[in-house]
Order: structure tokens, then C-alpha cells, then sequence
């Protein structure tokens, strides 16, 4: 059984707090036409470096009725930075144009099954997968990135266009999991597309 969720699939539902001090589930988005749900967090340089590339992407496809929400479920034993507290700071200081979710039992962390940070997945109105992966292929560097995968998935839902690349890689840190050592995967975790 595949350990990340597998395109077709419906999204699964979740009942977690936000940093604006909500509780959300799937029904707050519902007015979405498409909702991108990525797993991020506070400490990984890949995350830190493409947070703004990430703002332009939910900027870009709003009016189009595109949602984006963010979950952190890394375990705030392994990296203190990741805590809720911390998660509130950042948003309070970036204003990023998301909902920022906290996943503190990593529950939601083993329905997905994000592979890294940031790991993005792309559902249609139907909530259904049709995208999971990278949002670029150099996050560390975006001004370097030739490759612009979420976006190209975007704009061919948008367009009600056949996904051409539903599966990528994500780049970035592992999900921090509670109770393991740093550098952990779940034993079912694997690449998503063989290199």
C-alpha cells in the first residue's frame, strides 16, 4: 500500500486548528474551485526559500477560486521552531495568503503522507487528487527553478485539460515524526516517480 496518497483519491477530511485561531475542516473550503493542501513548516530551507514563490502561486490563481492551506505536522520535540507558537509568529510577521494548520498528532500527516516539505497536493472541485508533488524543481533556489509543476497542474485543471505530469518528487526536508530519529521515513515512503 502506497504511504502518500494516491492520485483519484478524495481528500481526506481533518478537524485542525489555525494559527488565526479557527478550527478548520474541508467543509471551510468548499466554495473552492480547486484547493491546494501542502505540507510545510517553519525550520526547512527549502520551505523558507520558496515561501514567497509559494505567495505568488496563491495570489495568482485566487480570483480563479483556488484556495491554498498549509499544514505542519512536524513534531516540535525534534525542531522547537515547528511549534504552534512559533507557526503564529511567522504567520503574524509574513501574512502568507493561507490558512496555516496545525497537525500535532501527525494524524493527518499519516492520511496524506507527505514525503517532504513542502509537499503540495492539488484537488479538483470534486476534491479529488489530480497532483502531488513539487510545487518547482529547485525550491532552494527558486530564481534557478526551470521547472514549474503545481503551476503547469493548475493552470490544466483550470483549463479542464487531462493532468500531463500528476506525479512529481517533492524537494525538500522529511517530515519530522514524532517519537523517531531525524532523518525517519515511514517504511512504506518512496519516490513518488522513479528517477
Amino acid at each position: 500500500m502506497s504511504f502518500t496518497l494516491t492520485i483519484g483519491s478524495e481528500a481526506p477530511d481533518f478537524s485542525l486548528p489555525g494559527t488565526d485561531g479557527g478550527l478548520y475542516s474541508l467543509k471551510n473550503f468548499s466554495k473552492a474551485k480547486a484547493l491546494v493542501i501542502f505540507f510545510t513548516c517553519n525550520h526547512c530551507p527549502y520551505v523558507v526559500a520558496s515561501n514567497e514563490n509559494t505567495r505568488a502561486l496563491a495570489q495568482k490563481y485566487a480570483p480563479q477560486g483556488v484556495q491554498f492551506v498549509a499544514i505542519n505536522s512536524n513534531s516540535e520535540e525534534l525542531r522547537p521552531l515547528d511549534s504552534f507558537k512559533e507557526m503564529q509568529a511567522q504567520m503574524e510577521e509574513f501574512h502568507f495568503p493561507w490558512v496555516y494548520l496545525r497537525d500535532e498528532t501527525q494524524a493527518i500527516a499519516w492520511e496524506y503522507g507527505p514525503l517532504r516539505t513542502p509537499h503540495f497536493f492539488l484537488f479538483d472541485d470534486k476534491r479529488q487528487l489530480v497532483y502531488t508533488g513539487r510545487a518547482l524543481d529547485d525550491p532552494r533556489h527558486p530564481d534557478k527553478a526551470t521547472s514549474f509543476d503545481l503551476q503547469n497542474a493548475l493552470d490544466e485543471l483550470l483549463a479542464g485539460e487531462e493532468i500531463s505530469a500528476p506525479l512529481t518528487n517533492p524537494i525538500g526536508c522529511n517530515v519530522k515524526w514524532k517519537g523517531h530519529e531525524d532523518k525517519w521515513l515511514p517504511p512504506t515512503a518512496c519516490d513518488l516517480v522513479s528517477l
